[in-house]
């Protein structure tokens, strides 16, 4: 059971070129998990609970957070965005059994924690933005944040989930969260029906997430290790990359839209005695079209491809996946009637193949399969360009992870 509390405010003072920014955000979840593990007994033909491996875990996490931010230009050629957040994080987390003492569920777990945590992070996390206009539709931009990655409730949750006898999946309460600083230089320049950008980036991340496989020291029935997967705290990850990206409108019926980024990374760290550094290199591409079929009606596509990368257990495979949209708008600027396809190849799975020193293990995951939607909205006195503008603009100054503006 999980409850959601959120408060935003947001100020907005512009003036000629420059422009004021400032805010607020309270954002609380509590979530509150009671697993229960039955097993079957041949003998009787009845299932029963398993109290050993039968728990509750109650995770709240609180974070409080104000911004402010300045964007002035400097003469015809250059301008500026300054910002700085403030940001506060507490995360609480308190596991208990209705059968074990505290002793005795850390030790059936199997992983060193304290049941009962209250971890608070304090924050600022500023934003540079640069930009030198070479020609009307042509810049150079210079940018840096800081972002704070937080651990999600699964990631903390210490209960084991199966996947199937021989692999589960265990949270680790001791996950701090992650810190990254970004640089990036950036080029884009516009034609009439094309717009051009690329940029290389270097990102340094401390306590970055890695999730990694050891054996449980448990065994099934028949005597098969069980495998556990379990994110950890690593030392540090460095990333350098370069992204090209590009947008063409040949007609107005027609949008394509595509983008390429290739990236080499570092990671470091050890985790009970064990070295988990490695270094690889990996790619993804991006890639939409839109166009409008007789009768008013958008079609859409958009396609991912993550490239094949490893860490140093485990090599995973390539994923690509192609969504697709047809859009009516049935009643103008009221109605609009939407049939999408998701995953439309049904090729949306995670294949990894994992070797240590004591198993091999062959895993493929799938969130979820291939899925159909249909939808109407009915907007109340509002356009579509109403509601596609405030989307635009909504929450500009208070992005959920920290630092982004």
């Amino acid at each position: 059971r999980q409850n959601e509390f959120l408060l935003q405010a947001d100020y907005v003072l512009p003036k000629g070129d420059a422009q004021f920014e400032a805010g607020i955000r309270i954002n609380t979840e509590a979530q509150k998990t009671a697993y229960t593990l039955e097993d079957f007994d041949l003998e009787t033909q009845e299932f029963f609970i398993n109290e050993g491996q039968s728990y509750n875990f109650d995770y709240d996490e609180n974070v409080y957070a104000a911004y402010s931010q300045y964007g002035n230009k400097l003469g015809e050629k250059f301008s500026f965005l300054l910002g700085l957040r403030l940001e506060h994080t507490q995360l609480k987390g308190d596991a208990y059994s209705d059968y074990l003492t505290q002793e005795e569920l850390v030790e059936e777990i199997g992983i060193e924690f304290d049941p009962t945590f209250e971890k608070n992070y304090l924050g600022l996390f500023p934003t540079v933005n640069l930009i030198y206009e070479i020609a009307k539709d042509e810049n150079i931009t210079l940018g840096y944040n800081r972002r704070i990655n937080r651990p999600r409730g699964w990631f903390i949750n210490p209960f084991p989930s199966r996947s199937s006898r021989t692999n589960v999946f265990q949270g680790n309460p001791d996950l701090n969260p992650a810190f990254s600083n970004t640089f990036d230089l950036g080029y884009l320049k516009k034609w009439d029906k094309l717009t051009f950008n690329t940029s290389v980036y270097y990102q340094r991340e401390t306590d970055a997430f890695e999730r990694i496989q050891q054996e449980t020291g448990q065994t099934t029935s028949d005597g098969v290790n069980i495998i556990r997967n379990l994110p950890i705290n690593l030392a540090t990850e460095q990333r350098i990359g370069g992204e090209i990206g590009a947008i063409y409108n040949p007609s107005r019926k027609l949008r394509l839209n595509g983008s390429f980024n290739f990236f080499r990374f570092e990671t470091e760290g050890f985790y009970q005695d064990v070295d988990y550094g490695t270094e690889s290199t990996s790619w993804f591409g991006r890639f939409s079209a839109k166009y409008t079929l007789p009768a008013e009606i958008d079609i859409q596509t958009n396609g991912f491809y993550m490239g094949p990368r490893q860490n140093a257990q485990t090599e995973n495979e390539g994923i690509f996946s192609l969504d697709l949209a047809l859009s009516k708008e049935v009643i103008k600027d009221k109605l609009t009637a939407t049939f999408n396809v998701r995953d439309a190849f049904n090729s949306r799975k995670r294949r990894s193949y994992t070797v240590s020193e004591n198993f091999t293990s062959d895993s493929e995951f799938q969130w979820r399969q291939r899925q159909f939607t249909v939808s109407l909205i009915y907007r109340f006195n509002q356009s579509r360009e109403d509601r596609m503008r405030e989307r635009g603009q909504g929450g500009q100054g208070m992005d959920d992870e920290g630092g982004e503006f």
